[in-house]
């Protein structure tokens, strides 16, 4: 089931920053993305929610170039990457900052070695100018006297904001953040909320999302998009999409059992 898409975001700047144009992508015979499109400009913040196994994480993972679709194209700044060779494209993620699912750091080592790690990895600076870059990273999610912790000495919320230090180290045109506030208490979810709306305004990146909190998305988004089906079956401000009588988005908004989303297929 598809509807129109309500108030998409204006396309005011020419050419958009990512573009999925009729994405496909399915696992082990399953259909997962099914002409899957969508346009996200420059700067904008865009939060893309959905139930569990719609396709989400999938869409993010095919914007980065971790998956290839099985048909359709992805353009980042003008390019295919669904064409890029490997090397063309570990290039090309340069351009990205990746925030996992808690926080994904390497136990082994320190917050600082953890957000060191992508700028020893990918560029040439020197000991003192990684030391400066990784206190810079840390004071921009406001975090103090960490740098010499494992991640396990940290609460769940602060092992998410050395996440988010490591995905700006690089200084990156556009955040991915996948699900950001997956078991975090609703006191600590505002904060990080709060802190990427920060980050957005500040850094001046185009954010991509995807949760399936609603107060997250509705207070970190410039536009919300719900996924389901494999495809985008509505989208708008956070207060159109508050508004549609969308019988999927009124399920998933009011978070009620019986609906369209919970039928049978």
């Amino acid at each position: 089931m598809t509807t129109e898409a309500t108030d998409p975001h204006p396309n005011a700047n020419g050419e958009p920053m990512i573009s999925l144009q009729h994405l496909y992508k399915g696992f082990g015979g399953k259909p997962v993305l099914k002409d899957m499109s969508i346009d996200i400009d420059r700067g904008e913040s865009v939060v893309i929610v959905g139930g569990s196994g719609t396709g989400k994480s999938v869409t993010i993972k095919h914007i980065i170039g971790l998956l290839r679709p099985d048909r359709g194209h992805v353009i980042v700044e003008g390019e295919d990457i669904s064409t890029m060779s490997p090397v063309e494209l570990n290039r090309f993620r340069r351009h990205f900052g990746m925030a996992f699912q808690e926080g994904a750091l390497f136990d082994s080592m320190s917050v600082f070695e953890n957000i060191a790690f992508p700028l020893r990895r990918h560029t040439k600076m020197t000991e003192a100018e990684i030391t400066a870059r990784v206190e810079e990273c840390l004071e921009q999610v406001h975090l103090h006297g960490v740098d010499r912790k494992r991640p396990s000495e940290l609460s769940g919320g602060m092992r998410r904001r050395v996440g988010f230090a490591r995905a700006i180290s690089l200084k990156p045109q556009i955040l991915l953040f996948d699900e950001p506030t997956t078991g975090l208490d609703p006191v600590i979810s505002d904060v990080v909320a709060d802190l990427i709306v920060e980050m957005d305004r500040t850094l001046n990146t185009t954010t991509v999302t995807i949760t399936h909190d609603m107060k997250v998305a509705f207070k970190i988004a410039d536009r919300v998009a719900m996924l389901f089906d494999g495809q985008i079956v509505e989208q708008g401000t956070p207060e159109v999409f508050q508004r549609s009588t969308n019988p999927i988005v009124r399920q998933f908004i009011e978070g009620r059992a019986e609906g369209p989303l919970t039928e049978e297929p």
